[in-house]
């Protein structure tokens, strides 16, 4: 299977990150909500594919959790050179967490890329390493 490369000019970048305290919707134990915003550029001479996507959450609590699937909340983009894919999605926890994203497709040319979502952090308001 041929290995995935980063695609020069494929870029991902988180535009917001909100804090929601989902009160008695959440489980006790996950009672913090983040929703986050993220853009995914195509500024590549080339036409890409974005298949799915996979999510490293390191909590202070010393848990950590992988998520991976197909898809992009249900969506496979096809982004044109220049075109831009935006979405938002969220996230339950119950501490402070590190989160690192990286998503993964497919060239017109049937080369494998992914694009690396740089690290952010979700701080619980009043949590002890908030700023």
């Amino acid at each position: 299977m041929p290995v995935s490369q980063e695609l020069p000019g494929l870029t991902a970048q988180l535009d917001r990150l909100v804090y929601h305290h989902g009160g008695p919707s959440l489980p006790p134990d996950k009672p913090h909500a983040f929703v986050y915003f993220v853009t995914i550029r195509n500024l590549s001479p080339t036409t890409v594919e974005l298949l799915g996507r996979k999510w490293v959450v390191e909590q202070s609590d010393g848990e950590r959790l992988v998520i991976e699937g197909d898809k992009i909340v249900g969506e496979t983009p096809r982004l044109e050179p220049g075109q831009s894919f935006t979405y938002n999605s969220y996230h339950v926890t119950g501490c402070d967490a590190r989160v690192i994203g990286s998503f993964h497709g497919i060239t017109a040319n049937g080369s494998r890329v992914h694009v690396i979502l740089p690290p952010f952090d979700m701080t619980v308001p009043g949590s002890p390493t908030e700023d």
